[in-house]
């Protein structure tokens, strides 16, 4: 189907060409993620640059973004039609560095994961190696030795 010289493609098309569940489209499109325009008989139509929008959430959420960073990414980039190399480029650069930060968390986490769960006592309270006197409680809950950058 094609408005205004515009390729459209229906929720089916839309889940069959990105292999995604027609109903994550549809929860995708509450959360402003995708668009779609309606037609007479009220069904969904989507622009062929969902597809784009589509594998970039895919791929974002394998290496951990949130739905939520997702959002507000995308929501610099152009609804409806096609995102210029140089949007595409702002994304890149921008994700580059959160994921360089992910991946240097993900590395201390791998080299101290042993001597975290080798002590046993998870607020590491009684570790007078890593946390003479359970200095470490001043800083906060949780894996505190792990999160230090």
């Amino acid at each position: 189907m094609a408005f205004k010289n515009t390729v459209y493609l229906t929720v089916g098309e839309l889940a069959e060409r990105s292999g995604v569940a027609k109903s994550a489209l549809r929860f995708y499109e509450t959360k402003n993620l995708l668009a779609s325009i309606r037609t007479t008989g009220n069904q969904r139509r989507y622009d062929a640059s969902m597809l784009r929008r589509i594998a970039l959430i895919q791929v974002a959420q394998s290496v951990g973004f949130t739905l939520e960073e997702i959002t507000n990414e995308l929501a610099s980039l152009p609804m409806n039609k096609n995102a210029t190399k140089q949007d595409w480029q702002r994304v890149a650069t921008k994700w580059q560095k959160e994921l360089d930060s992910k991946m240097n968390r993900i590395q201390s986490l791998k080299d101290n994961l042993t001597g975290c769960i080798g002590c046993g006592c998870l607020s590491m309270n009684k570790c007078h190696l890593l946390n003479p006197e359970d200095i470490l409680h001043e800083q906060g809950t949780g894996a505190q030795r792990l999160f230090d950058e």
